[in-house]
């Protein structure tokens, strides 16, 4: 099975891309979709269904968890993270991928036991369970890659 994760963001949106073999996972690719800063809304947008699809087109996930949006203390940057994540989970359904949410804690709590692990705990956390020689540094797709695996853990436990 390939699972999808994406970390949605504004300008930079991560994703990761994980193959499960039964019980073993191991990264296929990840990074991270760069929109234009400054650009206007509408073209953010269309720019971040794009360069999902030729992720999709790429990979063929059968299943992509999405991080929900949890907190935040700016209400603009809300709004344009929830925009993001309306086009993520579109584009997503267009290609009849099934989807799950999860929230950070939850995210956390799957890749390194503890809800309240720091972004270092993840990405250390989610070098071991996918045996890679060097953790994954940047944060945006560290945490589409934790995310990935959580819906990979869901899945199997038929929590989707």
């Amino acid at each position: 099975m390939i699972v999808l994760g994406i970390d949605p963001g504004d300008t930079l949106i991560g994703y990761g891309v994980i193959k499960k073999t039964g019980s073993k996972l191991s990264l296929v690719d990840c990074g991270c979709i760069k929109t234009k800063t400054g650009a206007k809304a509408g073209e953010k947008l269309h720019e971040l269904e794009k360069e999902l699809t030729k992720v999709i087109l790429k990979h063929k996930p059968e299943l992509c968890g999405v991080e929900d949006i949890f907190f935040f203390k700016n209400a603009k940057t809300a709004i344009k993270v929830a925009q993001a994540r309306g086009v993520i989970l579109a584009t997503c359904r267009r290609h009849n991928i099934e989807i799950s949410e999860f929230t950070p804690l939850q995210i956390k709590q799957a890749v390194t036991g503890y809800g309240q692990a720091q972004k270092k705990q993840v990405q250390k956390m989610v070098c071991l369970i996918l045996k890679l020689d060097e953790p994954i540094i940047q944060d945006d797709t560290a945490d589409a890659v934790a995310t990935a695996i959580c819906a990979s853990y869901s899945w199997s436990s038929d929590i989707v």
